[in-house]
């Protein structure tokens, strides 16, 4: 009877583990491809929206945006992420960057950072093609830092970008092509 019961209760602890993995797995194979990322998913090319050929944008309406999509070029592949404007320059960040598990979760900037960081951002249905510069710690980075802090109630601080522990992009334009 025990022995029964102990089948029972294992089938169901792997019926309840593997469902739910199953669904996210298929979730995450059929998102890659979207126009875009979903909320928990990376998604792929971002392929609609205006491609904005004018001069450089004065930055300072992304104060009122919380997250835009930004794909990277190779691998082409898109994500959520939130964006921070400082002295007329947009950035991001990407924070656990100390850490094994940190660089595997945020892929996306090791990519950036090894490769040729050519990306594409679509802010409020408009794409801009951008380039992920890593900017190491400078007092310029003090109006990112605030910024940050403000808008998403972070915790970045100065320290965090000297460690690595935060990696942090200037989304500059794109030059000579």
């Amino acid at each position: 009877m025990a022995r029964k019961f102990l089948i029972v209760v294992v089938q169901l602890l792997i019926a309840l583990v593997t469902i739910p993995a199953v669904a996210l797995a298929t979730m995450s194979f059929e998102n890659r491809n979207n126009d875009g990322p979903s909320i928990i998913f990376p998604g792929g090319e971002l392929v609609t929206g205006e491609l904005y050929l004018g001069p450089e944008p004065d930055w300072s309406f992304t104060d009122d945006v919380g997250t835009i999509h930004l794909q990277l070029d190779d691998p082409l592949s898109s994500r959520l992420i939130w964006i921070e404007e400082s002295d007329g320059k947009i950035y991001i960040t990407s924070d656990y960057m100390g850490t094994w598990l940190g660089r595997r979760w945020k892929k996306w900037a090791v990519q950036a950072y090894e490769g040729d960081g050519l990306a594409v951002v679509r802010i409020n249905g408009v794409r801009y093609e951008r380039k992920l510069e890593r900017v190491f710690y400078s007092p310029l980075l003090d109006g990112v830092i605030e910024k940050k802090i403000a808008k998403y109630r972070s915790r970045i601080t100065k320290e965090a970008i000297e460690s690595g522990e935060t990696w942090v992009f200037e989304l500059a334009p794109r030059t000579g092509g």
